[in-house]
């Protein structure tokens, strides 16, 4: 938090300023309950975010929808196929190439996904499933025209192939809506903590060591629940990205 008298950023449960060696424990409690007061405005406020994007598909279902479709499906979709084209036909050379341009092309849409219109998980998959599928279906199309094979895979074998390289593209459209809500939401939110934190985190704390003072268990707690906000969201953005890499690159690295 911020010294009052100074405006000099200081522990929590600083009793003294160490910049200007004001006596803080009167308007401590104060300070403290101004913290947790702007932490509830900052929930609130991306409650209403949430909200308004969700009233926004409601009213007007056809326009969003259709805004969804091109710019989190159709251009990337479009991205993906030029790539397969320039690695496949054109300069003929190895799909690891294209592998890893099916990881990479996706993050920053699924990036924009949760910045500009504020899509979470489930619409992050939904969608991300969908520009996998469109775009592998043409990248057969086009094997299949252009090498005059079948189009369907024939064999376990390719059909195998085919799911590992949706997921793929999927996952990655996933791992960059993760990481665009770490960064815009969860980190920002940590980086602000302060205040009283919630009795979870004072349970695990209590747990790790009863007998130590109120400043010190308030500390210990709100370490714990910084760690858990955003270590959840890094899990996710690591399992996502191994997985994404994992599906595009193994029937590559493999041969």
């Amino acid at each position: 938090m911020e010294c009052p008298f100074c405006v000099e950023t200081i522990k929590d449960e600083a009793l003294a300023c160490k910049h200007c060696s004001r006596d803080l424990r009167a308007v401590r409690p104060v300070l403290l309950e101004i913290q947790e007061t702007v932490l509830e405005l900052d929930k609130v406020r991306q409650e209403l975010d949430r909200a308004r994007a969700t009233l926004e598909r409601l009213k007007h279902p056809w326009r969003i929808y259709s805004t969804y479709a091109l710019l989190y499906v159709a251009i990337p979709v479009v991205l993906l196929v030029i790539a397969h084209v320039l690695v496949t036909i054109v300069f003929n050379i190895s799909t690891l190439y294209l592998r890893l341009a099916s990881v990479l092309i996706p993050i920053p849409f699924g990036f924009l996904a949760y910045v500009v219109s504020r899509l979470g998980l489930r619409g992050a998959f939904a969608i991300g499933i969908a520009t996998a599928t469109i775009a592998v279906a043409m990248m057969l199309v086009i094997i299949g025209i252009n090498d005059s094979v079948p189009i369907i895979p024939a064999s376990l074998r390719e059909w195998r192939e085919v799911a590992e390289y949706i997921a793929s593209v999927c996952l990655a459209f996933v791992t960059g809506n993760i990481l665009s809500a770490l960064i815009f939401r969860i980190l920002p939110a940590t980086l602000a903590g302060g205040g009283r934190p919630n009795r979870a985190a004072f349970k695990a704390a209590r747990l790790l060591g009863q007998h130590v003072g109120e400043e010190q268990l308030r500390r210990r707690a709100r370490l714990i629940q910084d760690f858990v906000q955003t270590a959840g969201p890094l899990a996710g953005v690591a399992a996502t990205a191994a997985g994404s890499i994992y599906a595009g690159l193994k029937s590559v690295v493999g041969q």
